[in-house]
């Protein structure tokens, strides 16, 4: 006989899918909580900040730019910022990272630092590394200090040697 006989099945016999489904369901909700809903969240704020920056907000660049924002373009996905005295430059909101402290903030923790500074005052200040670190302060950190290759000394009445060369060839791997 070519054709089994059908048996009558067990009703609820059939958990051997969902039991299937379960780790697969159970994944899904794992990821869900620890890495969709995290940066749904992050993109959210990300978003507002981009949305609330204005003029004399301090902020970063994706390529690491800290500049001053000086006109933000409603029509347009653009912002314009200053990353020095009379260097303006235009860059996309969405490159923008994250928003420093604003100024009045800085200023108060800028006070804060000067008042323990005062303090620290009776202590002496100790020289600078190098000669150059008193020009680079007088530029406001904008010069680089400069380094100058000195000669290398030569006993009197000797002639420099000149420098070994690559060994003589002596032979090919490859014979012709």
């Amino acid at each position: 006989m070519l054709i089994s006989p059908a048996y009558a099945q067990v009703p609820g016999a059939d958990l051997g899918s969902l039991t299937q489904l379960m780790p697969l369901m159970l994944i899904f909700g794992v990821f869900y909580f620890i890495m969709i809903r995290p940066m749904q969240k992050q993109k959210r704020e990300h978003g507002a900040m981009l949305a609330s920056l204005k003029r004399g907000d301090q902020v970063v660049t994706g390529g690491g730019i800290i500049g001053t924002v000086i006109k933000v373009f409603e029509d347009r996905d653009e912002v314009v910022i200053e990353i020095a005295k009379d260097l303006r430059v235009n860059v996309v909101k969405s490159t923008i990272t994250s928003l420093l402290a604003p100024p009045e903030a800085q200023g108060a923790a800028q006070g804060a630092a000067q008042g323990a500074a005062q303090g620290a005052a009776a202590q002496p200040k100790a020289a600078p590394a190098n000669d150059a670190a008193p020009a680079a302060e007088a530029s406001q950190g904008m010069a680089m200090p400069t380094m100058q290759a000195k000669p290398a000394e030569q006993p009197e009445g000797e002639q420099p040697q000149p420098s070994p060369g690559p060994a003589p060839n002596s032979g090919s791997w490859r014979k012709n």
